[in-house]
């Protein structure tokens, strides 16, 4: 029986790169627009790794038609591209460590619960997607969004990779619930949370500021 490749699973916004204060500020910004005063903190926590579509129905109402969310989503889409686009990089480390995982044979994918524009511009902008065997957009390639475990399965599924043979990286509380519920491990990158954001979860291996100070021969022996 041939034993399945491993896997590194990667959620991208706030992980690969360190954009979710951006995303946060272009919400804000969206919603105060119509009104609304969100506080930053509580919105990163309440609502990282969600959809789009989630975030406008919680805030907005469920009666959104899928055309009016497609709109909003636009909108929104826009004002973080403005923000973030000058600030494009990935986490340090970041290429050294996945150039790692790939000299050890193991699968590399990304996971996650941006639109595929916002996609587009990190993987294809920076020229990102060649170096992953897989990439999952939640908001097209699942149905719900995290703490679902949805996204990391099918990720899973298309690296040919048990669950357990996996290892996600995550930024958020929400995201390391669906890695759990996925039955995988994590690594969680502070980029936006401190660590005690995740003292909860079993299933967290290392907790890092960025990939150099990741122990790459313990973590991938």
């Amino acid at each position: 029986m041939t034993t399945p490749a491993r896997a590194l699973i990667f959620d991208m916004d706030g992980t690969i790169v360190d954009n979710m204060d951006f995303h946060t500020q272009a919400w804000i910004t969206f919603f105060a627009r119509r009104g609304k005063v969100i506080e930053p903190d509580a919105f990163f926590r309440d609502t990282a790794g969600r959809q789009g579509k989630e975030i406008l129905r919680h805030y907005m109402g469920e009666e959104l038609s899928d055309d009016e969310l497609a709109t909003l989503n636009h909108e929104k889409e826009e004002l973080y591209r403005e923000l973030y686009g000058p600030h494009r990089a990935t986490l340090p480390g970041f290429d050294a460590f996945i150039a790692a995982g790939a000299a050890r044979g193991w699968k590399l994918a990304v996971a996650t619960s941006a639109s595929p524009g916002s996609t587009r511009f990190i993987l294809d902008e920076m020229d990102l997607r060649s170096r992953f065997d897989a990439v999952v957009v939640g908001t097209v390639d699942v149905p719900r969004g995290k703490p679902h475990p949805d996204v990391f399965l099918k990720a899973a599924d298309r690296c040919e990779t048990m669950p357990a043979q996996c290892i996600v990286f995550e930024d958020a509380p929400l995201g390391v619930e669906a890695a759990r519920r996925a039955g995988m491990r994590a690594v969680v990158l502070t980029t936006t949370l401190p660590a005690e954001a995740f003292a909860e979860f079993d299933n967290v291996i290392a907790i890092v500021n960025d990939f150099t100070q990741l122990d790459v021969e313990t973590l991938l022996a």
